[in-house]
């Protein structure tokens, strides 16, 4: 018997199947959605162009139709697909900004702390026992004022949501900060987003109004220029990604104000 086929040897592996496991599960789903293109789907284009049909689904479904949307959202997010700030502003077309931005909210701390959990038990833990003196002095640093990391995080719009969702598993942050840092730092962000997404209809009742406009000038070929298209970037202004900033810079005060106590 070598090696590699002692006891204790068998029980790593199946160990360090088992704790991969979810982290594969997950990585595969993503990889059917995407290779599907159902992801496509994702779009303002399929909103407008199902406008009236999601409407009146929602009229008669209600309560179904927010689970339905929550249940998408989470997946979305756990699966780190792109299409979050676009389901934000849905969220808010259909259902309005404050209903739509309370279940995304949920929602979207439900997908995250899934995934959390999932990196954490996978390669956080273990990259936690193997850590070097540099990343452990990362880690404890970060974990001394981690709510207040979080917060900024969130709430300043550098760094993608997925990659965020992350970064905290591997620095060893615990699940109460993780979930409260999630859900507090989400809010201003999903609010502004859903209230921008109420503005949605009169949105797509004038860009199509342009495209039949297109659609009647151009004749045969021409048509083919026309083309209906709805950018959910141009709702992301300047002043409210300076509005972000502030309040994330307003999250790290505590946290100035304590190193420059230690300091003095």
């Amino acid at each position: 018997m070598n090696d590699g086929d002692a006891p204790g040897s068998r029980t790593d592996k199946r160990t360090l199947v088992k704790r991969l496991l979810p982290l594969l599960v997950l990585a595969l789903v993503a990889v059917l959605v995407v290779s599907q293109g159902w992801h496509e789907f994702l779009t303002l284009e399929q909103i407008a162009a199902n406008r009236d049909l999601l409407k009146s689904y929602i009229a008669g479904n209600y309560l179904g139709s927010l689970l339905a949307y929550m249940g998408i959202y989470i997946v979305v997010i756990a699966l780190s697909l792109p299409g979050g700030v676009f389901l934000t502003l849905t969220g808010g077309f259909l259902f309005g900004w404050l209903i739509g931005g309370i279940a995304t909210i949920v929602a979207a701390t439900i997908g995250a702390t899934i995934i959390f959990l999932i990196a954490k038990t996978s390669f956080g833990e273990p990259l936690a026992a193997r850590a070097g003196p540099w990343l452990g002095k990362l880690r404890a640093g970060f974990q001394e004022n981690a709510l207040n990391y979080l917060l900024f995080l969130r709430l300043v719009p550098l760094f993608p949501f997925w990659l965020i969702n992350l970064a905290p598993a591997l620095l060893g942050v615990g699940l109460g900060t993780y979930i409260l840092g999630t859900f507090f730092g989400i809010i201003p962000g999903t609010f502004a987003f859903a209230f921008a997404g109420v503005g949605l209809d009169s949105v797509i009742a004038a860009q199509q109004q342009a495209y039949q406009a297109c659609l009647q000038a151009q004749s045969g070929a021409g048509a083919r220029m026309c083309e209906f298209s709805l950018d959910p970037g141009a709702l992301i202004t300047t002043e409210l990604l300076i509005a972000f900033a502030a309040l994330g810079t307003v999250a790290l005060i505590p946290v100035l104000m304590k190193k420059f106590r230690n300091r003095s």
